[in-house]
C-alpha cells in the first residue's frame, strides 16, 4: 500500500516536474490537500450521507491547517529567511513598523485609561465636595443640642432644630429639601427627641461603637449608600453626637456628572468571605460599566442570607445613574465608558469598603475640564501630536528606503566573510579577504584577516597553556602530598592543621613529625613556615624547607644510636657541612630536641642553596611527650599563641631573624609547660591580615573564636575559624595562603 501511494506522488507531482515529497509532514499535507475537493463533492449528496462527509470535510480542512502551519514556518526559514538580505530586509521591517504600531497601541491604551482615570477623578472629587457640604448644618445642630442640655443641667429634652437658611438650587438646599433626609442626635448614648417645624419625629438612624470622632463620607449603610455626616461637640463638659444623613440617588448624581456625561455607582453589602468580597466587587464594576453604558438603574437579586453573616450572599443593590449621554463632538471623538471603584465606610463595622463606580464621558470634555482656561492651548497641543505623528511617519519610510539601499553594502561583506570562515574551517589559515572599500565592514575584513594569520599562533599558545596548566595541577597534587595526611597526635596532645592556597600552589608551610623510641612515641616535632612570595616560586622553595626539616629530623633520629650509618649517608648527600657539625648538633641527644640548632642548619642550607633575595619564615617546635613541655625557637614567624585554660595568653617569640636571608645565624630557645586544656595556635599572616571596611582580621578575633570553640573538637574549632575569615573577606579574592595549626594538651 505505501509503495502504490508512492508511486501515485510521483506521478502527480512528475506532471509538474517537481519531486515527490520525501518527509512525513509534506506527504500527509499532499494527501490532506488532495482529498478535500473529493470530500467538498461528496458533501453535496442528499440525505445523511451529505451531512457526513461534510463533516469530515471541516476535519479534513482542520488537520491540513495544523500540518500546513509548520511546513509553511520551514519554508520561510528554507527561502526567504536563508537569505541575509532578505532577513535584514525583513528585520528593517520589524524595526520601522512594528516600534510604531506598539507605540500607537500603546499610546491610545494609556489616553484611554488617562482619560478614564481622570473622569473617575472628576466624579469622585464633585462627589466628596457634596458630602462635605452638609458639614456646616450638622455642626449647628450638634452646638445647638449641647447648649440646650448646658441650660437645662443636662436633662434630656426635646430638641428643637433651628432653621438654617441656604440659597435655592445650591447642593446644601437641595440636602436639607430631601424627602428622605435624616438628623439624629446622641446624648451619653441615647438619643434625643427632636422637632422642626413640623411638630416632632424620631429618627431611625443609630449610633455604632465604632464612631468615636467626627465623621463626613460617604457609607454603605445595608446595601444603599449614604452621604452620611458625624459632627460630636461638647459645650461645658456636655458631649453630643449628631448625625445627618441623605441617601444618594439619581438627584445627587446628576449634580455630580454635569458637564461630564453619565455616572453610575454599584453599591455592595459587606461579606465575612473575603473571596467573596472579590467576586462582588468584580460584578460590581462589571455593573457599573454596562450601567454607564445603557444608562439604566435598578435592583434584581435576592438575598441567600443577611448581610454580616458567615457565608452572605447579599441582594443585589440598586444600581444609581445620574447625568446625560454625552454627544461626540466629532468623529474621532470617542466616548470613554471606565470603571473603577469609589472607597466608602461600612456603617456596621467602620472599615473602609469599595464599591463599583463607572463613568461615561467624551474626550472632548474631559480636554474642556484639564484645560478649562484656554481651549485654544488644547487645540494647539492636538494639531502638534497630529504633526509630529505625521513627521514621524515620513521619517519611517526614509529609513526604510535608505536600509534597503545600504544591505547591498552589508551583504556582500558577509558573504566575502561566510567564504573565508569555510576555507579557515578547512584548515587553509593562509586564506586572506580582498578588501576594496574604506568603511567598517572593510575594517572588519581586516580584522578577519588579522585573525586568520594569529589563529595558528593563538592554537599553538593554548597547547602551550594547557600542557602548564597539568603541570600546576601535578604540581598541586605533589604539594597536597607534603601536608600530614590522616590523625595525628599522640594520648597527651591533639592535633590539626590546614591550609588553604591563594592560588593553586602554596607557599605556606606546617608539618608534624612523630618521634618514636624503643617502640613508644615519645615525643612530636611541630614546624610552621612561610615563604617569601607566591605562586611556583613559593612552592617550589617550600618543597624544599619540608625536605630540609624533615632530613634533619630523621638524621636525628637515626644519630642518636651507636653505629648508625646516618653520619656517612648525610655527609654525601651534602645534607650538612661536615660529620663534625652534625655530632655538634646532635648533643648527645635527639637533633629536633634542639629547635634553635635545627634552625641554624637550615638558615645555612637556604642560604647556600637558594637566591639572595629568598628567605621563609620558620617555627620549629619538639613536644616531649612524657612532661607536656614544648621547646620551641621562632624565625621571623608570626609567634604562636598559647590559650591557656584559664584564659591567659602566652606569645612564642624567642628566636631569631628569618631563615636563609644571613649566613652564620644564631636562634634562641624558649620552653613552655602545657596543662591540661592548653590550645597552642599557630598561624600565617594569612589569618590576622585580610581586611575589609573594618580593617584587619587580626590576631585578638582569632583568639576570641578558638576561645568560644575551645572545648569542641580542633577540626569544629578549626571550621569557625575559616568561616570567620571567609565572611570577613566577603567577595574579595583571598590575598595571601591561609595556615592555621591548632594543638591541645589533654
Amino acid at each position: 500500500m505505501s509503495g502504490l501511494l508512492r508511486r501515485v506522488e510521483s506521478s502527480i507531482f512528475g506532471l509538474f516536474r517537481k519531486p515527490a515529497p520525501t518527509s512525513r509532514l509534506e506527504r500527509t499535507a499532499f494527501w490532506l490537500l488532495l482529498s478535500l475537493p473529493v470530500l467538498w463533492l461528496l458533501s453535496f449528496l442528499p440525505g445523511g450521507s451529505g451531512g457526513f462527509f461534510g463533516g469530515l470535510r471541516s476535519l479534513d480542512g482542520l488537520a491540513l491547517i495544523v500540518v500546513a502551519v509548520p511546513l509553511l514556518l520551514r519554508w520561510i526559514r528554507r527561502h526567504l529567511l536563508w537569505s541575509l538580505r532578505s532577513k535584514l530586509i525583513l528585520t528593517y521591517l520589524l524595526i520601522g513598523l512594528a516600534p510604531v504600531v506598539l507605540f500607537v497601541t500603546l499610546a491610545g491604551l494609556s489616553a484611554y485609561v488617562l482619560a478614564g482615570q481622570f473622569a473617575i477623578y472628576v466624579a469622585s472629587s464633585r462627589i466628596r465636595a457634596e458630602v462635605r457640604s452638609m458639614a456646616s448644618d450638622n455642626m449647628a445642630y450638634a452646638l445647638h443640642a449641647a447648649h440646650m442640655l448646658d441650660r437645662s443641667g443636662g436633662a434630656p429634652q426635646t430638641v428643637l432644630l433651628p432653621e438654617l437658611t441656604t440659597a435655592s438650587g445650591s447642593a446644601l438646599a437641595t440636602f436639607r429639601e430631601h424627602p428622605d433626609r435624616e438628623v439624629a442626635i446622641f446624648y451619653k448614648g441615647q438619643p434625643l427627641t427632636l422637632a422642626d417645624s413640623n411638630g416632632q419625629f424620631a429618627s431611625k438612624l443609630d449610633r455604632p461603637a465604632w464612631l468615636t470622632a467626627n465623621l463626613s463620607d460617604l457609607v454603605l449603610d445595608g446595601n444603599r449608600l449614604f452621604v452620611r455626616n458625624v459632627d460630636i461637640q461638647t459645650v461645658h463638659g456636655y458631649q453630643v453626637t449628631a448625625i445627618s444623613s441623605v441617601p444618594v440617588d439619581s438627584k445627587m448624581l446628576d449634580i455630580v456628572a454635569k458637564g461630564l456625561g453619565r455616572v453610575a455607582i454599584v453599591p455592595l453589602a459587606g461579606f465575612a468571605n473575603k473571596d467573596k468580597e472579590i467576586d462582588a466587587q468584580t460584578q460590581s464594576l462589571i455593573d457599573a460599566k454596562q450601567a454607564v453604558a445603557t444608562g439604566t438603574s435598578g435592583t434584581d437579586g435576592t438575598s441567600a442570607a443577611k448581610p454580616g453573616e458567615a457565608g452572605a450572599i447579599p441582594a443585589k443593590a440598586a444600581t444609581l445613574v445620574g447625568g446625560e449621554e454625552p454627544v461626540s463632538a466629532s468623529l474621532y471623538d470617542r466616548h470613554v465608558q471606565f470603571p473603577s471603584t469609589l472607597e466608602v465606610v461600612d456603617w456596621r463595622t467602620g472599615k473602609q469598603v469599595k464599591v463599583g463606580m463607572g463613568v461615561s464621558s467624551l474626550p472632548s470634555l474631559l480636554s474642556e475640564r484639564l484645560f478649562y482656561s484656554s481651549l485654544d492651548f488644547a487645540k494647539a497641543i492636538r494639531a502638534a501630536f497630529i504633526s509630529l505623528a505625521v513627521l514621524f511617519g515620513l521619517i519611517e519610510i526614509i529609513a526604510l528606503y535608505l536600509a534597503i539601499r545600504m544591505s547591498r553594502t552589508i551583504t556582500q561583506s558577509v558573504a566575502d566573510l561566510y567564504d573565508a570562515t569555510k576555507k579557515i574551517d578547512q584548515g587553509h589559515l593562509g586564506h586572506r579577504i580582498v578588501v576594496t572599500r574604506n568603511d567598517q565592514l572593510a575594517e572588519l575584513s581586516k580584522s578577519f584577516n588579522g585573525m586568520a594569520w594569529s589563529l595558528e599562533r593563538l592554537l599553538e599558545e593554548q597547547k602551550e597553556k594547557e600542557r602548564l596548566q597539568n603541570e600546576l595541577s601535578i604540581a598541586q597534587e605533589v604539594q597536597a602530598n607534603l601536608f600530614p595526611h590522616g590523625a595525628v597526635g599522640l594520648a597527651s596532645l591533639e592535633l590539626h592543621g590546614v591550609c588553604k592556597p591563594a592560588r593553586a600552589v602554596s607557599g605556606d608551610y606546617y608539618d608534624f613529625l612523630m618521634f618514636n623510641r624503643e617502640g613508644r612515641e615519645t615525643g612530636l616535632g611541630l614546624a610552621i613556615g612561610d615563604i617569601s612570595g607566591k605562586g611556583i616560586s613559593a612552592a617550589l622553595l617550600m618543597a624544599t624547607l619540608h625536605s630540609a626539616v624533615r632530613a634533619y629530623r630523621f638524621a636525628g633520629e637515626e644519630l642518636v644510636y651507636a653505629g648508625s650509618p646516618a653520619e656517612g649517608l648525610m655527609a654525601n648527600r651534602g645534607v650538612m657541612a661536615d660529620r663534625s657539625a652534625v655530632l655538634d648538633a646532635v648533643g648527645g641527644g635527639e637533633l629536633f630536641e634542639s629547635p634553635g640548632r635545627i634552625l641554624s642548619l637550615l638558615n645555612r642550607h637556604l642560604y647556600r642553596s637558594t637566591q639572595p633575595e629568598k628567605y621563609a619564615t620558620l617555627f620549629l617546635a619538639h613536644y616531649n611527650a612524657e612532661n607536656a613541655r614544648l621547646t620551641y625557637s621562632n624565625a621571623g614567624q608570626l609567634p604562636p599563641l598559647v590559650l591557656g585554660a584559664d584564659g591567659s595568653v602566652r606569645r612564642l617569640d624567642r628566636g631569631g631573624t628569618v631563615v636563609g636571608l644571613m649566613d652564620g645565624m644564631h636562634y634562641e630557645e624558649g620552653v613552655v609547660q602545657l596543662n591540661p586544656g592548653d590550645i597552642v595556635i599557630g598561624y600565617s599572616d594569612g589569618v590576622t591580615e585580610p581586611e575589609n571596611d573594618f580593617g584587619e582580621f587580626g590576631e585578638e578575633r582569632l583568639v576570641e573564636i578558638v576561645a568560644q570553640q575551645r572545648h569542641k573538637p580542633l577540626q569544629v574549632v578549626s571550621d569557625q575559624v575559616m568561616q570567620a575569615l571567609v565572611a570577613w573577606i566577603g567577595a574579595q579574592e583571598q590575598p595571601d595562603d591561609i595556615t592555621l595549626v591548632l594543638a591541645r594538651q589533654k
